[in-house]
């Protein structure tokens, strides 16, 4: 529908008046789609009090009308997109021009300085602060993306096998959430297993997996251009008593958590939920993430939920909440589930599974 985008128009609209700007050039395409619906490849995109332009190139000459042609004036360039917009600001000769400086690189920021009469500003991250506010229709693509991942993956545990590699698994967990309808896969997935699970931040490799191993998976899926983002736990075999008991702690920090996040505590204080249960027991120092961030059109978007964050989550963001604890040499555990934070609270998106799932090997 196109109201929904023209609201959207309107808002950052209103947000350029009050930082005195006339003009806004939008480069990140994830912005482009959260206010035009165009989903292609290359685009800039000019927003003025009046009206909102599309340029983009001959690749989506039937593409871009289709999906924008509703919100935006569309204009298909041959030659050089960036080119034409040069042309349409020296053109009008606007005074105060805004950017997105976090993203345009600094070559085309410098040749727009040096060809204006006008002021380039940075706008600052104007688009992406509105997007932390999620409506009914993008809850709704981040809870049917995280059901499609969630059968995914209860599909593909069934057929694990001491022996295989962690890329077998993660190929025939890709598999299965294309096979389901994911449109693609938000970011690599994370298949680590036995002591490789204490990296945090592990790459899929060529480990074979062994009776006994802690099997940490983080994965996602994507559904209308939202993500999911989501991480479970299993062991080959019986699990042993640590292990029981550290996935306990973690389960019961993450409990806390995406049950006591609300709008407006702070990033620090909503990750200080998950912090005080894992440091109560011991185990602060093996907990070195934040614990977690903004869900959306991209993987990672605001509010972060982190000790360093002041500033307060938003009525509507959609948030991972994922605590763990890597004890290097034996393994780690992680929680992850998606959740809404409503006004009247907290709402899993995810099937918020807090088993470990012992694997009949």
């Amino acid at each position: 529908m196109a109201e929904p985008r023209l609201a959207r128009q309107a808002a950052v609209r209103t947000r350029l008046a009050e930082r005195h700007l006339e003009v806004l050039l939008v480069t990140h395409l994830p912005n482009i789609r959260w206010l035009t619906g165009f989903t292609g490849s290359a685009a800039i995109l000019v927003l003025t009090p009046e009206r909102a332009r599309l340029f983009t190139d001959f690749r989506y000459a039937v593409q871009a009308p289709q999906e924008a042609g509703t919100v935006a004036d569309v204009q298909v360039e041959r030659a050089s997109v960036w080119g034409r917009v040069r042309g349409l600001l020296r053109e009008r000769g606007w005074g105060r021009i805004g950017f997105e400086g976090h993203l345009l690189p600094a070559r085309e920021a410098d040749r727009l300085r040096g060809e204006l009469s006008g002021s380039l500003v940075d706008a600052g991250e104007v688009v992406e602060g509105l997007r932390q506010v999620k409506d009914a229709d993008e809850v709704a693509a981040i809870r049917a993306a995280a059901t499609l991942a969630q059968d995914a993956l209860a599909e593909v545990l069934p057929t694990v096998r001491v022996g295989e590699r962690e890329l077998d698994l993660a190929s025939r967990l890709e598999a299965a959430l294309r096979r389901r309808g994911s449109e693609w896969h938000p970011f690599e997935t994370i298949v680590a297993s036995g002591p490789r699970s204490a990296l945090p931040h592990a790459r899929t490799t060529e480990r074979r997996l062994a009776a006994g191993d802690l099997l940490l998976i983080d994965f996602g899926a994507k559904v209308g251009g939202y993500c999911a983002d989501l991480t479970r736990m299993a062991v080959l075999g019986p699990a042993d008593e640590q292990q029981r008991t550290v996935h306990a702690l973690v389960a019961a920090a993450q409990r806390a958590a995406r049950e006591g996040i609300r709008a407006g505590m702070t990033g620090r204080d909503a990750d200080a939920l998950a912090r005080t249960v894992i440091e109560a027991r011991g185990h602060g120092e093996a907990f070195g993430h934040s614990l977690g961030h903004g869900l959306g059109l991209e993987v990672h978007e605001g509010p972060r939920l982190a000790s360093t964050v002041e500033e307060p989550i938003p009525v509507g963001a959609v948030v991972t909440v994922e605590p763990g604890i890597y004890l290097p040499g034996w393994g780690g555990v992680r929680l992850e589930d998606d959740v809404w934070v409503g006004p009247d609270g907290p709402v899993l998106l995810s099937d918020g599974r807090t088993d470990l799932v012992e694997l009949d090997i």
